[in-house]
């Protein structure tokens, strides 16, 4: 299977997959799983109402949350794991593990695609357990980095080695990834397909200002005051130490927040209040806090291909992220976006000093990053190439998968991948 083409050279935005269909011509039964509903919706809203919008047969397979009736009304139906957490825990793992196989016997779907780590390594294997035709995987970044210590990256490489013996095809969102484990997982079985988000949702508009003076009046944002926030999960990978002290270095200088749910399943979780940051919690008019934001700024220290930074670059703002695989990737230093040492507290608040400071540079960046991210991060072409992904192994495994359009140029594009 070769590499996915480049964002910009794929099918305009619009057309319709090859509609596949299952054995005897029934809708294909498509079941992605996570750990968590927040999943489900946060990241792969946009792959689900792909699919059902291609007349698949979509579950999504997850521990049960708040996000079920968001991710229902996708028309996905919703499989719930009640023993599923994301902390690693044997016994839990293995109640967890028996559901799982428990529900894929029942729906028996067609294709399991598996997301997260731990569903990751559990999905693969029990999905060939369960003796699901087709078995794919996304990886959304290696949870070890080169910094960890090497039992972890023992461990977390050695999993994930395992694990990728069981898929039919492995799915990268960045190429470093893929490059670490090119020695346990094939060429022809790997693809780097990137990320992408809702860029509708996301487009700068005539709404904007009007969106940007409502956010900040609420926030209580002075006029001409500059506004700094970061996007993520409340824990301490996302470098919220970090960020808080850049708050705390730079106070006077700008207004510094911090979006995003709190995560008590994971071990670094950040409960305490950090100095100079104010938690806002989750919100769900993300475009409209984009458009208050004057500054983005995201330090994490693992990203597979960070969805926020690509929002926010969507939204045309200047941006300080981490120099890491998954942060890179979202543009060039100093061409779109400022990268700063992951655990560096002072290199951060030199690059975001330098911002505060320097308005032409925002608008520079924020521009070049805009005009970037609507040419690489469509969330639609990395669904259609999950779809593709399908109907390539099926081809390739002689599964006989019918397409309702066997001339359109889609079907060729697929029948080129089976063939190679």
């Amino acid at each position: 299977m070769p590499d996915a083409p480049a964002h910009g050279t794929s099918p305009a935005h619009g057309t319709s997959p090859a509609a596949l269909r299952g054995p005897g011509g029934r809708p294909l039964r498509v079941a992605h799983l996570t750990t968590v509903d927040m999943s489900l919706q946060l990241l792969l809203a946009t792959e689900l109402r792909h699919d059902v919008e291609s007349g698949f047969e979509t579950y999504g397979i997850s521990a049960p949350g708040p996000y079920v009736a968001q991710v229902e009304a996708l028309g996905v139906t919703h499989v719930p794991l009640p023993a599923l957490t994301r902390a690693w825990n044997p016994r839990g793992d293995a109640a967890a593990a028996r559901e799982l196989l428990t529900a894929l016997r029942r729906i028996r779907p067609d294709v399991l695609h598996t997301h997260n780590p731990k569903t990751g390594v559990l999905g693969r294997i029990l999905g060939r357990a369960a003796r699901v035709p087709v078995v794919v995987n996304t990886c959304h970044g290696l949870w070890a980095q080169a910094h960890d210590p090497l039992a972890k990256r023992a461990l977390v490489l050695g999993a994930e080695a395992l694990a990728g013996r069981f898929s039919h095809a492995e799915l990268y969102q960045n190429g470093e990834d893929r490059r670490t484990l090119a020695r346990a997982v094939p060429a022809r079985r790997s693809r780097v397909v990137g990320n992408g988000v809702d860029l509708d949702r996301f487009a700068t508009g005539p709404d904007r200002e009007a969106a940007r003076a409502r956010v900040r009046a609420r926030l209580g944002v002075a006029d001409g005051e500059l506004l700094v926030a970061g996007v993520g999960r409340r824990v301490a990978e996302k470098g919220i130490r970090e960020y808080a002290a850049t708050a705390r270095a730079l106070t006077g200088k700008a207004r510094f927040a911090w979006i995003g749910p709190d995560d008590p399943d994971k071990s670094d979780a950040l409960a305490d209040a950090l100095g100079g940051v104010e938690f806002l919690g989750e919100r769900d008019d993300m475009p409209d806090v984009y458009a208050a934001l004057d500054l983005f700024v995201l330090p994490s220290y693992r990203e597979g291909f960070s969805r926020s930074a690509m929002e926010a670059a969507a939204c045309g703002l200047p941006m300080v992220l981490s120099d890491i695989r998954g942060c890179r990737e979202i543009g060039t230093h100093g061409e779109h976006l400022l990268l700063a040492p992951p655990g560096d507290p002072a290199a951060l608040t030199a690059a975001v000093d330098r911002l505060l400071t320097d308005g032409d540079l925002r608008r520079r960046l924020g521009g070049a990053a805009r005009r970037r991210a609507h040419r690489e991060f469509d969330q639609r072409e990395v669904a259609r190439v999950s779809v593709q992904t399908y109907a390539a192994v099926a081809r390739a495994r002689g599964l006989g998968w019918p397409t309702a359009s066997p001339h359109s140029r889609d079907d060729q594009s697929l029948r080129d991948i089976a063939d190679r």
